[in-house]
């Protein structure tokens, strides 16, 4: 006979959850981005923070009250995303309103930071180094190659285009801002499976009644 399905399942557990790991990584390193690049006194400062933040605690509190409400569970982790997304935009706004390159999906740079699954800030800063120095050791050797023995452009400067290596802040913002896409994603498929898993199992209501059936007919038969 299998085991009574327990009234209140295991639940909690947050921590383990990549989601859960990735938006703190993502807060960690949005504080560090804000005391870098961003005013004190600006209102944006204040709300990428806590729009950070915002994703990490709802994560966990959805995360704690799944034991009984699936429904609270799902609700907080839509409010998770909703929050992740209001931070993505600040990002992309930083970079639009000073004209700096946002990376795109297939850019190599965003998939190597995805590729090296930083877990710290620390971590995350090291790779926006090694972007910046490889940019502009690149630079170095193209602005080498245009020159002659006697310091002489070796082609006309009319067909020569000279892009500027990006800056530490372009790069951080990009990389933050593929840290939080990964996390949005992460949330999207967890919001899609607690709500599969709701219109399967129900919640505590449906839990408890079930709970009651299966009381109720051992007694019958005792």
């Amino acid at each position: 006979m299998p085991d009574p399905e327990p009234l209140i399942p295991k639940h909690g557990g947050y921590r383990k959850l990549k989601s859960f790991q990735i938006a703190q990584l993502v807060y960690d390193v949005t504080v560090r981005f804000c005391n870098r690049y961003i005013d004190r006194k600006s209102r944006t400062r204040d709300q990428m923070t806590q729009a950070a933040r915002s994703g990490v605690q709802n994560i966990a509190e959805g995360s704690q009250a799944s034991g009984t409400s699936k429904k609270t569970e799902l609700k907080l982790t839509n409010v998770a995303r909703s929050s992740l997304e209001e931070l993505r935009l600040d990002y992309e706004d930083f970079l639009r309103q000073r004209r700096l390159p946002q990376w795109g999906r297939e850019d190599p740079r965003r998939a190597q930071l995805i590729a090296l699954r930083p877990a710290t800030a620390d971590e995350v800063a090291a790779c926006v180094r090694e972007v910046h120095d490889g940019a502009r050791a690149k630079d170095k050797r193209g602005q080498n190659g245009l020159n002659g023995r006697n310091g002489q452009s070796t082609k006309s400067t009319s067909s020569t285009t000279s892009t500027a290596p990006p800056t530490y802040a372009e790069i951080a913002a990009n990389a933050a801002l593929t840290l939080t896409a990964v996390a949005c994603s992460l949330l999207d498929r967890q919001r899609a499976a607690q709500a599969a898993a709701f219109e399967r199992d129900g919640g505590f209501t449906e839990r408890l009644y079930r709970t009651r059936q299966e009381h109720r007919s051992r007694s019958e038969g005792a």
